[in-house]
């Protein structure tokens, strides 16, 4: 362990104005479509409440702590998945109505895509973090703490939906999303652990570059 002391972007390296006009543009654009006519707007505003809070967050510390390409890419991608499920609800989504139909499955499983990526992106964005703030040096033990980050903000968010179903009753039936399913609660968890392990797998490399080139150096 070391001092949580933050390392700034080199000089120049933020991405350029038509990039951060573009995702700005897609955002907003998917936003509004998101809550035109949504199936449950309760439901709709319950999930696409963390991709505004991520707008707030980003626009907020885009200019003292701005962030890799990478991982600003992952956060849009995330940021619509949320919106596409806040629209139709996760249980509804039609092309996954389509695909459970094809391979004669009774279930809608767009809810597992939205909680693989609660583990995908978060855990980018967090080993991000740990990097630049030195909080843990090692690549195994980063990579171990990563996971338990990752599944346990898989597990805060459903307590969140507990919390939420309890107090609303049936109005966070779409919100829950469990169609049924005895076991949801832990594959969701399983999914977004699964999610969190493929992206270090698979991105840590690029993530690597992205930050020697934004940083100058990768905390090894």
């Amino acid at each position: 362990m070391s001092g949580a002391r933050a390392v700034p972007a080199a000089p120049g390296v933020r991405p350029p104005a038509w990039v951060r006009r573009a995702w700005l543009a897609l955002y907003l654009g998917a936003l509004v479509l998101s809550g035109v006519r949504p199936a449950d707007t309760f439901t709709w505003a319950l999930e696409v409440a963390p991709a505004g809070i991520a707008l707030v967050v980003l626009v907020a510390t885009f200019r003292r702590f701005p962030l890799t390409p990478l991982v600003y890419g992952l956060i849009l991608i995330h940021a619509l998945v949320l919106m596409v499920g806040g629209h139709y609800t996760y249980a509804e989504v039609p092309l996954f109505d389509d695909l459970a139909a094809l391979l004669g499955r009774a279930r809608n499983d767009y809810d597992k895509v939205g909680h693989f990526a609660q583990g995908f992106v978060p855990v980018m964005v967090a080993r991000e973090l740990v990097i630049r703030l030195g909080v843990i040096r090692g690549p195994r033990w980063r990579s171990f703490f990563l996971l338990c980050f990752a599944l346990a903000v898989s597990a805060a968010y459903e307590l969140l939906e507990w919390g939420v179903a309890e107090a609303t009753g049936e109005a966070a039936d779409a919100f829950l999303g469990t169609q049924g399913y005895v076991w949801d609660t832990q594959s969701d968890m399983l999914m977004a652990l699964v999610g969190a392990g493929v992206a270090l797998l698979t991105l840590a490399r690029l993530h690597d570059r992205q930050l020697r080139r934004f940083l100058g150096r990768v905390a090894g």
